[in-house]
C-alpha cells in the first residue's frame, strides 16, 4: 500500500543525488512480541511505525515522562494499576501525530501459511515478516532506515544484513539505506509499538480464550479499539494510518 503520490517527472528509478530534494526518508521502528518457538504462545505479532520526524512524538512522550516523573520502560507485558494510565496516554500521542503510518502482522503458529514458508525457523520468520512490513510501507521516492528491537539470535543469524541486502535487491534500487537494533528500553518509539501490537495480539488471545483477561492489558486493548472505531482485531483492520494484518488459522498464502 501507498499513501505517497509519484511526482511523474522524475521516477524512482531514475533519481540521483542530486535530487535530493525530491527524496523522501522515512524512519521505521520495529517491534515484536509473541515466542515463535513456545508452543503455548499460538500468536507472533511484528508491527512498524513509519514516521518523517520522530522528534515530535518522542519529545512529546518526554516531555510528559518529566512532567509527572515517570521513567518506567512502557511494556505492554508490564502494565499494572501505576502505569496504564501513561501507556493510554502514549498511545493517544501516536494517535494524535500526523503524517505516521503504523503497519502490523500477526502469524499464527497452526495456520498453513507458517507450517509451508517458515519451516519451523523463528528466525526466518521474523526475517520474512520484516520484509512484508517493509514492502507495504515502502512508497514511490522513499528511502527507509530501520531500527528495530534487539532480538538475541544465534550467531549466524545476520537480521541487520540480510534484510537489508533482500530488501533492496527486491527493489532494484536503495530502498533501504540501513538497519539497526537497540534495546527497546533505550527507545520511547519502540515502546509504543510494544504497546499497540501487545494490545492487538492479547485482544486475540482473549478472543480464542488463550488467556483469562488481564483488567489493565483489556483496558489498553479496548483504549485503542475504541479509538479506531472497531469491536475486535479478529479481522484486521485498515484505514489511512493503520494496516494491521491478521493471519487465520487455514489461511493460504503465496511466498513472498
Amino acid at each position: 500500500m501507498s499513501f505517497f503520490k509519484l511526482n511523474k517527472e522524475v521516477k524512482t528509478q531514475d533519481l540521483k543525488l542530486s535530487n535530493y530534494d525530491q527524496i523522501w526518508t522515512k524512519f521505521c521502528f520495529l517491534d515484536e512480541t509473541g515466542d515463535l518457538k513456545s508452543e503455548q504462545d499460538p500468536f507472533f505479532t511484528i508491527g512498524m511505525i513509519k514516521m518523517s520526524q520522530p522528534y515530535y512524538l518522542q519529545s512529546k512522550i518526554m516531555h510528559k515522562r518529566n512532567k509527572v516523573n515517570f521513567h518506567d520502560e512502557m511494556k505492554f507485558n508490564k502494565l499494572s494499576k501505576s502505569n496504564i494510565e501513561f501507556a493510554k496516554f502514549a498511545v493517544a500521542a501516536f494517535l494524535d501525530t500526523r503524517s505516521v503510518n503504523f503497519y502490523s502482522y500477526t502469524t499464527r503458529k497452526e495456520s498453513e501459511y507458517y507450517e509451508n514458508h517458515f519451516n519451523g525457523n523463528p528466525w526466518k520468520a521474523y526475517e520474512k515478516i520484516t520484509l512484508k512490513l517493509l514492502d507495504a510501507a515502502l512508497a514511490e521516492k522513499e528511502i527507509l532506515v530501520l531500527v528495530a528491537d534487539h532480538v538475541t539470535t544465534p550467531k549466524e543469524i545476520k537480521f541487520e544484513v540480510n534484510v537489508k541486502k533482500n530488501f533492496n535487491c527486491s527493489k532494484k534500487r536503495l530502498a533501504l539505506a540501513g538497519v539497526c537494533r537497540f534495546d527497546s528500553r533505550s527507545n520511547d518509539l519502540l515502546q509504543v509499538i510494544d504497546l499497540i501490537i501487545g494490545a492487538i495480539t492479547y485482544d486475540l488471545k482473549y478472543k480464542d480464550r488463550v488467556v483469562s483477561g488481564d483488567k489493565n492489558k483489556l483496558e489498553l486493548a479496548n483504549f485503542l479499539k475504541q479509538n479506531l472505531g472497531v469491536n475486535s482485531f479478529e479481522n484486521g483492520f485498515k484505514n489511512r494510518v493503520f494496516n494491521i494484518f491478521i493471519e487465520h488459522k487455514n489461511e493460504k498464502r503465496q511466498s513472498s
